[in-house]
């Protein structure tokens, strides 16, 4: 029996790691890899105390100082959690199961895929799926924004005060977002914005570093000499195990309070999977919160287990 079980080790699950494991807990860590999302992240200029730093070399060091205290790591795909008379068990998919007195979800989101050849390989090298967190380092280079929905009109928008040329391609017969973002792209862009609606990407080329994309549209295929591929086709939250257990938003997301406490006592979450904005800053201290919540009800929960167990906290789904 673990005292706490964090399913995830992206920025939210270590630092609730580090935290837990600090105060003394024995800690379990369940995740299919570390670093999540942000290690698609070629650069990183936005976390205090680094001015600029790839996401794979900031969650190394994320990594190496979770692994300086004494954290247990299984790396598998969660597929399931139950209650248990002590607690939780959490299932995976290798039909192992982990017992532990509270849970901590750090899952994140998933990024909707293109599915076309080439996207595998340029992840984190001009390939990205987030505009607020790599848009900067695309300054003065022509790039493609693939999507129109409303996330994808606010990126070319993002990305039209430094780049000189944007593409927004769109699969639709008319972009899905709001037709004041169209109108004003329309109108700030001029020369440098270009709209391809009808149009799919057909492959992402490059050496080094994305170079190109091929699109099929009305006129056939082209292609496109751009530098970055901004892939806005939506997210999905990781919260599928955790669905019929716990309170979800609409959109999938676990419905946590302020302090990551979900419909569950025992059960916190933290990060992308809930619904906070999509930053490596904020999911980080998302988990610190989650981490002292957790502490906080094993403290109380030894105190007094018959008042707490199996409560919900009525946290109802949006």
């Amino acid at each position: 029996m673990n005292d706490i079980i964090i399913i995830g080790a992206g920025p939210a699950g270590m630092t609730a790691a580090i935290y837990t494991v600090r105060k003394g807990y024995s800690v379990l860590v369940i995740s299919k890899d570390v670093g999540g999302q942000t290690l698609w992240s070629s650069g990183v200029e936005n976390y205090p105390g680094f001015r600029l730093i790839t996401g794979m070399d900031l969650m190394r060091k994320f990594e190496e100082h979770m692994e300086s205290f004494p954290v247990k790591q299984v790396f598998a795909e969660v597929t399931g959690i139950e209650s248990e008379s002590e607690g939780f068990s959490v299932h995976t998919g290798d039909g192992q199961v982990y017992q532990g007195r509270a849970i901590i979800i750090a899952t994140g989101k998933s990024p909707r895929m293109l599915g076309v050849p080439g996207e595998e390989q340029f992840k984190g090298r001009g390939v990205a799926y987030c505009a607020i967190c790599d848009a900067p380092l695309f300054a003065g280079l022509p790039v493609a924004v693939i999507g129109a929905g409303n996330s994808g009109l606010q990126a070319a928008l993002q990305l039209l005060k430094i780049c000189p040329q944007v593409t927004l391609v769109e699969s639709s017969s008319r972009a899905a977002g709001d037709k004041v973002y169209t109108d004003r792209l329309q109108r700030e862009g001029g020369d440098r914005f270009r709209l391809m609606l009808d149009t799919g990407v057909v492959r992402i080329d490059g050496d080094t570093m994305v170079r190109s994309i091929t699109v099929e549209g009305p006129e056939g295929r082209k292609v496109l000499d751009v530098n970055g591929v901004f892939v806005e086709v939506g997210w999905t939250p990781s919260s599928g195990f955790a669905g019929e257990m716990l309170n979800l938003t609409s959109r999938g997301e676990i419905l946590v309070d302020c302090f990551g406490h979900t419909s569950r006592p025992g059960i916190l979450a933290a990060g992308d999977v809930t619904e906070v904005p999509k930053q490596i800053i904020i999911a980080a201290g998302e988990g610190a919160k989650a981490a002292l919540a957790a502490n906080d009800y094993l403290l109380r929960l030894e105190a007094m287990p018959p008042l707490l167990v199996n409560q919900d906290t009525g946290l109802d789904p949006r």
